[in-house]
């Protein structure tokens, strides 16, 4: 099989390793070093593991983006902290940053487009190849979305559950787990999502519409747009009950599917080209912040996983 072009949610892995390592790891100075461990070690598991031959980290340079805000203002409303960012651990705080250094003197690429988040530039990047295969990780079922097998397979590995747990998504694996339909099954997704609403994004869905109604509505008719002009349809089945509460929603399914989708043409900007290197960017600096911050195990597993696979 050919190598992947091997795109990482950021924000999403750094947030799992954070809180699935424990925080009494530290570096000499005393501070939590657990989200640079866990992310580090996470990033050299997933190198050995897809054996990629380019590899970007997407960033969100806006987490809550304002076009979503505008158009429901409920989107992610429940992670502002009082300060107006988002609601994130201080001891994650300090480690980001390190994070990013790391990275940069690895030689791995990041990525970012102003004003989005990373699933924008992570749905852009993968809509956009045109000759490697790739695979997305990350945490966050939303990204299901951008599956794909055309023009090149587009697969979804999903860590919710950690790593030695994930579970790789194509549209088959999609359309047979969320109940849609597995010829559209990635932007599928993203309708079934609109309709049942998302709590963890703060989207409200359609009132009395779950997981099954919604499957059920997008399989009988195969669309989101397919299902309104059915509501609008007097002769159609829907029954009464579904209808009323669908042309009730009607201002919220306008406003929110441009919510719920992924944006797949970002002016994305990438740190570096995306080619893997088996040797870092700046080994004296990589060594450097091993060193400051007490990490040297992991930086080592990452420097040999980028040594053997390019080999």
């Amino acid at each position: 099989m050919t190598p992947p072009l091997l795109l990482l949610d950021g924000a999403s892995l750094w947030f799992r390793a954070f809180h699935g390592v424990p925080e009494s790891l530290t570096s000499p100075d005393g501070r939590p070093v657990n989200a640079i461990r866990g992310f580090t070690d996470m990033v050299a598991s997933l190198i050995t593991r897809e054996r990629p031959n380019r590899l970007a980290v997407c960033l969100d340079l806006n987490w809550r983006p304002a076009f979503r805000v505008q158009a429901v203002p409920s989107y992610k409303a429940h992670r502002v902290a009082e300060a107006g960012g988002e609601d994130a651990p201080d001891q994650l705080a300090h480690q980001v940053p390190v994070i990013l250094e790391l990275l940069a003197a690895a030689g791995i690429a990041t990525a970012g487009a102003q004003g989005l988040e990373a699933d924008d530039v992570l749905g852009t990047l993968a809509a956009r190849e045109q000759h490697d295969r790739v695979v997305v990780v990350s945490g966050d079922r939303d990204l299901l979305q951008v599956v794909a097998d055309d023009p090149v397979p587009v697969r979804v590995l999903y860590v919710g559950r950690g790593l030695t747990k994930a579970e790789m998504f194509g549209p088959t694996e999609v359309a047979e787990r969320y109940g849609v339909p597995e010829d559209r099954a990635g932007a599928a997704y993203a309708e079934l999502a609109l309709l049942r609403g998302d709590p963890s994004d703060g989207l409200p869905g359609v009132a009395g519409v779950g997981d099954k109604t919604a499957s059920r509505l997008l399989l009988a008719h195969g669309s989101l747009q397919a299902v309104r002009a059915a509501v609008a349809d007097p002769s159609s089945d829907l029954g009464n009950t579904l209808r009323a509460k669908l042309i009730g929603a009607s201002g919220y399914l306008d406003a929110a599917l441009p919510v719920v989708q992924v944006v797949c043409d970002a002016e994305v900007e990438l740190s570096k080209d995306d080619v893997l290197p088996n040797e870092p960017a700046d080994a004296a600096e990589l060594d450097a912040l091993a060193a400051r911050w007490g990490v040297q195990s992991s930086v080592g597993r990452l420097r040999k996983a980028m040594n053997e696979v390019r080999q």
